[in-house]
């Protein structure tokens, strides 16, 4: 039996308790918002310290927490050194790489329509139900179980496995792994994040969030003259905003996987009532960026649209405030081990070639990326985000594409440590 057959004989005869382990971490709720989210990396580490992994617990300060809108965050880091036991925290290895995988357990609300209980982790027709279930809490099982798999190898091994739990990637990353990077906590040399099991994804977009607030003048409907109609305001800013996206369908990308920018209102709320003339209007947008776009002409240019459409209604101004700036993720060249091994056993494994592609998705990987380290995207999941049903009803993870993904992780680690 060759070793690769041994790790895939590891995690079948292991599979019902990463099961088990996933059930217990889905049962521990992390909607963000409101983004109470260290009692679930207390249950975390609890968990893993029956494997005999000690979780390092990182609480990220009050007050920087409570500025981003979330209510507590405690990122998880495990450290399996191999090789070079007397090596210090953070020391490098010369003698093989730091490798992280990264998944993130906050997920948004789970929201209305769902037939299962959306923390009950219930399995039926072959998959696991519950919020977090695709994204990302079952890359915490797999990652996890790999690396279970991978030591009960008992092979001589170089270098070293970081597990990073972290909270915060629905508000764009920043207190999670954007934390534990800032504050010298970690440092890998190759890391693979949180994904889906038919595509190793190298590139992703970027993401600019604003919200716009639109001030006029309350009035009584009565006597509309008197006011100034901060909706109608809204309107004419909206109907510039909708041009350019539409605009946006001639820019393409040259990135596998991705088209074009585009953009989104997700949010909108103003008014008092239904007689009075409303005196402001707040709305939420979402602009998507490809990789070769630059940020800040991006926004520049989005917040100058706005401002020349708010001219055009007399007594109209507008506040603008920026709530993210997630940065796209372009490949790095020493990303090439990772994603050679990547493909090569899920196509084994998945019995079809498996593309190195970028999606329109942004992740926390940038954030790795933009430290210089070579980042790809991998995991347990479906051929798409909407077979998943993640940020809807009824998310599920079929338990094959769990399994065999979990292996490949444990194949690719052996490969870059052995």
């Amino acid at each position: 039996m060759t070793r690769y057959e041994q790790l895939d004989a590891w995690i079948d005869a292991h599979f019902d308790d990463e099961v088990r382990f996933l059930q217990e971490l889905v049962r521990v709720p992390t909607d963000t918002p409101p983004g109470n989210n260290a009692p679930h990396a207390e249950r975390t580490a609890q968990l893993l310290q029956a494997f005999g992994f000690d979780a390092e617990k990182h609480p990220v300060p009050a007050d920087e927490v409570h500025a981003r809108g979330l209510e507590s965050i405690t990122n998880l880091i495990v450290r399996r050194r191999y090789g070079d036991e007397g090596r210090k925290d953070g020391e490098r290895s010369s003698r093989g790489p730091i490798v992280a995988l990264n998944a993130h357990g906050d997920v948004v609300p789970p929201g209305e329509g769902w037939t299962r209980d959306p923390y009950g982790g219930e399995i039926a027709d072959g998959k696991i139900y519950g919020r977090a279930t695709a994204v990302s809490k079952g890359d915490f099982a797999g990652f996890t179980f790999a690396v279970r798999a991978l030591e009960s190898l008992q092979a001589p091994l170089h270098g070293s496995v970081e597990l990073h739990f972290t909270y915060d990637e629905e508000f764009g990353g920043e207190m999670g792994p954007g934390w534990l990077l800032r504050n010298g906590l970690t440092k890998p040399d190759l890391m693979i994040a949180a994904g889906f099991s038919y595509e190793v994804v190298t590139a992703h977009n970027g993401c600019l969030q604003l919200q716009v607030t639109v001030h006029g003048k309350m009035a009584h409907a009565a006597i509309p003259a008197s006011g100034v109609d901060a909706l109608q305001g809204a309107v004419q800013i909206l109907q510039a905003l909708y041009r350019e996206n539409t605009a946006y369908l001639a820019v393409s990308s040259q990135v596998p996987g991705i088209d074009h920018p585009y953009l989104n209102i997700g949010l909108i709320e103003g008014g008092t009532n239904t007689n009075v003339v409303p005196g402001k209007v707040v709305f939420k947008l979402d602009r998507r960026l490809i990789p070769e776009e630059n940020p800040a002409e991006v926004e520049a240019t989005v917040r100058r649209v706005i401002a020349q459409a708010a001219a055009q209604s007399p007594g109209i101004c507008v506040d603008i405030k920026r709530m993210l700036l997630a940065s796209s993720m372009r490949p790095l060249p020493g990303n090439k081990p990772v994603v050679q091994a990547l493909q090569k056993h899920a196509q084994h494994l998945f019995g079809e070639p498996i593309p190195a592609m970028g999606t329109p998705l942004y992740t926390d990987a940038r954030l790795y990326a933009q430290a210089g380290i070579p980042a790809v995207i991998y995991g347990a999941g479906p051929r798409t985000v909407l077979e998943s049903h993640a940020k809807q009803s009824d998310e599920r993870l079929d338990l094959q594409d769990l399994r065999r993904a979990t292996k490949v992780i444990a194949r690719t680690l052996l490969d870059l440590l052995a």
